[in-house]
């Protein structure tokens, strides 16, 4: 499966933008199926569905996006350039010395990011920490996003943290998990299974399907988190 050409409204070419965005980027090809297997998904979001802008990137009104796969951010980087974050030119330095652009997140240097990642199993406790924060502050719009692989699910604070926001009826938290086949044990019934037995929405899509990404990002799930499993290409094929 390749990156998908047709979106709406025109929005096409930006898509094949953020594969030339992602070009300019070099020195950590090990990591390069880790970025391309959100590259899709990433797309969706931030061109359809996140609230969020660089004018409000700092509202408190504004969605919350938070990568937890800091590892291969190559193609988080190259969004935000397309969607006016980070200006293009920072985007050949991407990890050297002296660039914001560093090998895992820093949000104290990239505009737009809201949490440091690249150590896996923390992003989903921190969306829900996230989510619980902006309710204790009467805050009901913005949604809070996070971004998984499926092998951080082998880690146990990720269990924890979705067996606690089912009960809590955190309706606005979303995870995101791009599944390549990358996870150890895996579950009866697949990754889905697993958010919807804690009490969580839940679907499985094709991960490279922009319209289908796009109708489970946006489905109702009243009195719920929501969990969208996107499946893509296995990582070693």
């Amino acid at each position: 499966m390749g990156l998908m050409t047709t979106t709406h409204n025109g929005s096409a070419a930006g898509l094949r933008d953020v594969g030339r965005l992602m070009a300019l980027m070099t020195g950590d090809e090990k990591h390069g199926p880790a970025a391309t297997s959100t590259l899709d998904a990433l797309w969706v979001l931030y061109d359809r569905v996140l609230r969020v802008s660089p004018h409000t990137a700092d509202s408190p009104g504004r969605d919350r996006f938070l990568l937890s796969k800091g590892h291969g951010p190559m193609a988080y980087y190259a969004v935000l350039a397309a969607k006016g974050f980070v200006p293009e030119e920072w985007l050949p330095g991407f990890g050297s010395y002296g660039s914001p652009l560093g090998h895992h997140p820093d949000r104290t240097l990239v505009p737009g990011v809201e949490i440091g990642s690249g150590s896996l199993g923390h992003g989903l406790p921190l969306a829900v920490g996230t989510a619980l924060g902006l309710r204790a502050q009467g805050l009901t719009e913005p949604r809070v996003w996070v971004l998984i692989g499926d092998a951080e699910l082998d880690e146990g604070s990720n269990h924890e943290a979705l067996a606690y926001a089912g009960p809590e009826g955190l309706e606005s938290l979303h995870t995101l998990v791009i599944d390549n086949a990358s996870a150890t044990p895996g579950w009866p019934g697949g990754i889905a299974s697993r958010f919807a037995a804690a009490g969580w929405s839940a679907e499985t899509v094709d991960g490279r399907d922009h319209e289908a990404l796009y109708r489970a990002f946006t489905a109702p799930h009243p009195g719920r988190p929501r969990a969208v499993v996107a499946r893509v290409e296995p990582k070693n094929a």
